[in-house]
């Protein structure tokens, strides 16, 4: 029983404790609820108040957008407002200018059918006068028929004939004029061609200066220069790519070749092996390499002096060497680095007296026979050749065209060409400076002669300042002033194109007429 009482209390406590922890539970509940309540009613407020700031900010952003692009596109509209306005103005420009055309046009054609109208009436006018013309001619063709004597042909021929004399002094007298005025007349002819057909090929002129001899003790020299079975001649023909020559001439052998280094080098190597006394194939070879080193260095010398002397600077050293080798080289006797050096101080001094660079002219003057250093071993001429040798080692225009041009092979582009030539020119025909053998000059005089001859009304022609001048004297009574010059031009001319010869020839027509009268 006791035990049932125990179990009925704590039955009832935990009943009682339940329904309290419910109770507790529910209170528990009920206040979370009305806590998250006013928790969920005071974010609602907040979220709204977000909102509503959200809302009012996106409202301001959205108005100042359109404000921007109502802006923009008022902008746009004025941009485009001012354009059309320009066009506008344009268009009635050109409307204008249109309206006005038409209006001169419309004029233009009424002149034009004025003048139509006025042409028309003058060629009915000149028909009518031809007619009346021709007329006329006729009557006075049988008056002047009637009155001469002479038939219509006779008449034609004799007046054609007055009409060509006439033509013929015209054509004289209107030459003299243009030759008179005219500043310079280009008479410059190259005479490089004969020059280096001579340097390359063998014959009389050929003889005079691609040979050199050499002199030797005695005719025993001889056989040891030949040598057992010809091995020491044939030792210095290869080293030293010359020909040696020798005959029964007594005291000398004859050394040929095109290239005068080549030349000089084989025979300053004769001239030592034959002081020497010893002479075999290895001693040969030893003295001919040691002078080739020493002529190497002796032609880089003379290229160096030469430089110094014209005062030109920066150039390639094998520019250098080539003009060294000009020393050895010659042009009808005169020394073709001597040449070059006057050629230099001449360009300058021209160059300068026309305003001009004088020292570039003097650079393109020192350079302009440069090709002559290697033209015997190329093909073409030595302008073409020294222009691509220079171009390769740094040259630049104007000096590449003068080297080219300065015989007239191409197109000249600058000043310097032209005054290269006359610089050229000048250094050529300077007495002394270039020599001629007997037969060719007393030829070149025959010849300058007979061309003066064979022309109307020459008396007599001579040839004086060797050969420099040709004085021709005419006949007063056949040649007038003006045809005197007509016969200057064409003696020029025909020796020009059928003579060769270095520098210029002048030509001067002496025309005198003597009134002669004896007092009784």
């Amino acid at each position: 029983m006791p035990e049932v009482m125990t179990i009925l209390i704590a039955a009832a406590a935990l009943v009682v404790g339940v329904v309290v922890g419910i109770l507790a539970h529910g209170r528990l509940i009920a206040r979370t609820l009305a806590q998250a309540k006013g928790e969920g009613e005071s974010v609602v407020e907040r979220a709204k108040s977000e909102a509503q700031a959200i809302h009012s900010k996106a409202e301001a952003d959205a108005e100042k957008q359109v404000l921007q692009r109502m802006r923009e596109v008022e902008d746009e509209l004025d941009t485009e407002r001012k354009r059309l306005r320009q066009e506008d103005k344009e268009l009635s420009k050109r409307e204008s200018s249109v309206d006005k055309t038409e209006a001169r046009l419309g004029d233009r054609e009424k002149q034009a059918d004025r003048r139509d109208r006025e042409l028309h009436d003058r060629e009915v006018k000149i028909d009518g006068r031809i007619h009346e013309l021709d007329t006329l001619i006729e009557t006075q063709k049988k008056a002047l028929a009637d009155v001469s004597g002479m038939s219509e042909q006779e008449a034609r021929e004799a007046y054609i004939e007055r009409v060509s004399e006439e033509a013929r002094h015209d054509a004289a007298s209107v030459a003299r004029k243009i030759t008179e005025d005219a500043e310079s007349k280009a008479k410059e002819r190259s005479t490089e061609i004969l020059l280096n057909a001579a340097q390359r090929y063998a014959g009389d002129f050929a003889t005079e200066h691609l040979v050199r001899s050499v002199a030797i003790p005695n005719d025993q020299m001889k056989g040891r220069i030949i040598g057992r079975e010809g091995r020491n001649i044939r030792t210095i023909e290869k080293i030293t790519g010359v020909d040696i020559i020798v005959d029964d001439t007594p005291g000398v052998i004859t050394v040929s070749c095109f290239d005068k280094v080549r030349q000089a080098v084989a025979v300053e190597a004769l001239e030592r092996l034959i002081a020497d006394g010893r002479m075999h194939p290895t001693r040969i070879e030893e003295t001919v390499d040691k002078v080739r080193a020493e002529f190497d260095e002796r032609v880089r010398k003379h290229g160096k002096d030469a430089q110094m002397e014209v005062k030109v600077g920066n150039m390639h050293g094998k520019v250098l060497e080539a003009m060294g080798k000009l020393f050895y080289r010659t042009s009808y006797g005169q020394n073709v680095l001597k040449h070059s050096i006057e050629v230099a101080m001449f360009s300058q001094i021209i160059a300068d007296q026309l305003g001009l660079n004088g020292k570039l002219a003097r650079r393109c003057g020192f350079l302009h026979d440069i090709g002559k250093a290697m033209d015997h071993e190329m093909e073409g001429g030595h302008p073409k050749i020294g222009m691509d040798f220079a171009k390769r080692y740094g040259e630049k225009e104007p000096v590449l065209n003068v080297i080219g041009g300065h015989h007239g092979d191409i197109p000249s582009t600058t000043f310097y060409t032209p005054i290269v030539m006359a610089a050229d020119a000048l250094s050529g025909a300077r007495p002394g400076a270039r020599r001629e053998s007997m037969e060719l000059y007393i030829q070149r005089l025959n010849d300058l002669q007979d061309i003066a001859l064979k022309h109307k009304g020459v008396t007599e022609a001579h040839a004086v300042q060797a050969g420099r001048e040709v004085r021709v004297m005419v006949d007063a009574k056949s040649v007038s002033d003006d045809e005197a010059h007509y016969v200057a031009t064409q003696i020029a001319n025909q020796v020009a194109d059928e003579m060769t010869f270095p520098g210029e020839i002048r030509v001067t027509v002496l025309r005198e007429t003597r009134a002669v009268e004896i007092a009784r």
